[in-house]
């Protein structure tokens, strides 16, 4: 019986879906399609972080139509299924499998040493990003230097005036051309959703995770901007998670506004797929806005905001006082300059991004 190993549909363990569907074998199939390139991408988190990855995967596609994507992350629930033919939570399965295995391109664009110590073990023809060495994270070549710097020194990173895709991009040796993220919206799951739309449906995503906890908005403000946004006819509903669900709860209470409660990831990625605009600190709802190509307000305080590129659909506002805390997580200060960021400014945001 003959096998071809270097088709795009082979499995080996299992049918191949041609075979499936079709009942074609190897031999003669009109399916056959030999792999171009073996490319191997590392990027294990964080969440937001491996969304913004995925325009590599456009480009790539671009370059080698009938190349084979292979990606190692702790998070494989949020890649898009059908763009990525291999998916693999880091662990030992994963490890056995890339370490014997051959690849044309392997990418680590984390700078963690488990993961730069992925991409030291595999064979690859070409090697972008971090890897391991005498003990430590150090770029692969040059085209991970600028990178490589803005990790550790404060005031080249503050200095930085390239955004994340442009960074990652010039990593593998190529030119950014605004290829947007890849996520899937989980339609076909079918979510059904109750919210008041208005004269159309703004999302206010409250939470930002508890490592940088100087992004927060005060509970006050913003309950005062979801009243205000619905006295003037917009529908409003409260985002986040279980950690945010106290928070969202007060600030219902404190506005009147939609809370339908925190959610499944698939779930959430849908409920903000039924929102026109979001509204958002940085933090994993901001890429999942971006990613489903809705329109976005993003606060900002202690990252430096060329780092977003909210592809034409959005606009960045921040504080009127200096932050002092650049990736800090406790205000030096003690008042966070969040609380000199008043709900008429954000909502004067949210009406001319409304109007994009």
């Amino acid at each position: 019986m003959i096998y071809k190993a270097d088709c795009l549909h082979f499995l080996g363990h299992i049918p191949c879906k041609p075979h499936k569907d079709k009942g074609y074998h190897c031999e003669n199939c009109p399916a056959y399609a030999p792999i171009e390139k073996r490319i191997l991408i590392i990027k294990l988190g964080a969440m937001g972080d491996v969304i913004r990855t995925t325009p590599l995967i456009t480009r790539y596609k671009k370059l080698y139509p009938q190349a084979k994507f292979t990606w190692i992350t702790l998070y494989p629930d949020i890649l898009p299924k059908g763009q990525i033919h291999e998916v693999y939570k880091l662990g030992i399965e994963a490890a056995l499998y890339v370490q014997n295995t051959e690849w044309d391109i392997a990418i680590n664009l984390d700078k963690e040493k488990e993961a730069a110590g992925l991409l030291a073990m595999v064979s690859a023809k070409e090697k972008y990003g971090f890897i391991l060495k005498d003990g430590a994270t150090q770029p692969v070549n040059a085209l991970a230097q600028h990178k490589f710097d803005t990790g550790l020194f404060d005031d080249v990173s503050q200095a930085n005036t390239k955004n994340y895709c442009t960074e990652i991009f010039e990593i593998c040796g190529l030119e950014y051309q605004g290829e947007p993220y890849l996520l899937d919206n989980h339609a076909d799951k079918g979510y059904a959703w109750n919210m008041p739309r208005g004269k159309g449906l703004i999302g206010l995503n409250t939470g930002c995770g508890d490592r940088w906890t100087t992004r927060l908005w005060s509970i006050e403000h913003w309950a005062k901007l979801a009243s205000q946004l619905r006295s003037e006819g917009f529908g409003v509903v409260l985002l986040g998670g279980a950690q945010e669900h106290e928070r969202n709860l007060a600030i219902q209470a404190g506005s009147g506004v939609d809370y339908p409660g925190h959610f499944s990831l698939s779930q959430f990625i849908n409920q903000i797929d039924q929102c026109d605009l979001v509204v958002t600190q940085v933090t994993m709802g901001m890429h999942l806005t971006l990613g489903l190509g809705k329109k976005i307000v993003l606060m900002n305080n202690i990252f430096n905001s060329n780092e977003f590129d909210l592809f034409g659909k959005g606009e960045i506002i921040q504080p009127p006082k200096a932050c002092k805390c650049f990736y800090r997580g406790s205000c030096v200060d003690g008042l966070s300059c969040m609380e000199t960021l008043d709900p008429e400014t954000v909502a004067a945001a949210v009406h001319r991004v409304w109007e994009l």
